[in-house]
């Protein structure tokens, strides 16, 4: 199935807290974003889902990632990226792309993709990220980000700092395995979010320069501990973290702001899910949707801003 009509029972704010006054209302949900700073203006809430669906496998990967390039080549403005994790739950080495969202729904791809790598150079975990034509993951067994060019299949590796845990820090139990880095996109660009053994398994934030060779412009260290978190994702300079609620829940409840450095604990907003587990979350700043990859199915929300 496919288009989901926006209503959102589960995902709006108690009627306790937005009877509190709209200045309170701001504040229990996350406002990170400043007035001047995100066009889009203060992240509010995220609306019920609006696609469900299998795609082109249903029921075959568990594990997987999706959404739309905010960068695309001219052209592609309208094409969405698909890359399921084809070999145990762990690793992949396609990109499968669609020219719009009915043929990702019907499951026809316009364009499949072997990067041809060697195993070091493989994809590892579902936290991947495509942008500008480029797709941005986790090197197989490393401490390092590649970078794909889906034009040129050329790899470039972006290491990272000494102690960065890339293995299995994330399990079953906690958060999920092979899923240690994230990536990330927003508006202004691509994210890695991870964690070293000096940070004790807190989440780091670092910004990715792209030219010839990556390189990691800034870095912000957060005191939110990474085992207690699902997903991460990027809006407008702002990181957002998840955490597993119940099978029909998630819950973004922490976010750090890049600008004021500021960190909230209690952001509230709730995720109604379609599926019990959700593998990696990926914003679309081209129009303002989640992407969720869950138990296989592809699924999005839009994020409320006002």
């Amino acid at each position: 199935m496919d288009l989901i009509p926006p209503s959102n029972p589960l995902n709006m704010v108690s009627l306790k807290t937005t009877l509190r006054g709209n200045n309170t209302f701001y504040q229990s949900c996350g406002v990170l974003i400043h007035s001047g700073y995100c066009p889009h203006g203060q992240f509010l809430n995220i609306s019920g889902p609006r696609v469900y669906t299998a795609g082109e496998y249903p029921d075959s990967y568990m594990y997987g990632a999706w959404g739309r390039d905010p960068k695309p080549e001219a052209g592609k403005e309208s094409w969405y990226w698909l890359v399921p994790m084809t070999s145990s739950n762990r690793y992949c080495n396609y990109v499968r792309l669609y020219s719009s969202l009915s043929s990702l729904i019907v499951g026809v791809s316009n364009v499949q993709i072997h990067s041809s790598n060697p195993t070091t150079n493989t994809i590892q975990g579902p936290n991947v990220v495509l942008y500008g034509g480029a797709l941005y993951y986790n090197c197989y067994n490393q401490d390092a980000v590649c970078r794909f060019n889906l034009t040129a299949k050329s790899i470039t590796t972006l290491q990272l700092p000494k102690g960065t845990r890339f293995g299995n820090f994330c399990h079953l139990d906690e958060c999920y395995p092979f899923t240690d880095l994230d990536l990330a996109t927003d508006e202004s660009g691509v994210w890695v979010v991870y964690t070293t053994n000096q940070d004790f398994g807190n989440l780091v934030l670092s910004k990715v320069e792209m030219g010839e060779s990556m390189t990691l412009s800034q870095t912000w260290h957060t005191s939110v501990y990474k085992q207690g978190v699902t997903n991460t994702f990027m809006a407008c300079g702002v990181l957002y973290a998840t955490r597993y609620v119940s099978k029909q829940v998630e819950e973004i409840f922490y976010s750090f702001d890049t600008v004021t450095r500021e960190e909230k604990f209690n952001v509230g907003i709730f995720i109604n899910k379609m599926k019990p587990n959700i593998y990696a979350l990926n914003y679309s700043p081209v129009d303002q949707m989640l992407h969720a990859y869950c138990d296989s199915y592809m699924v999005s929300y839009k994020v409320l801003f006002g």
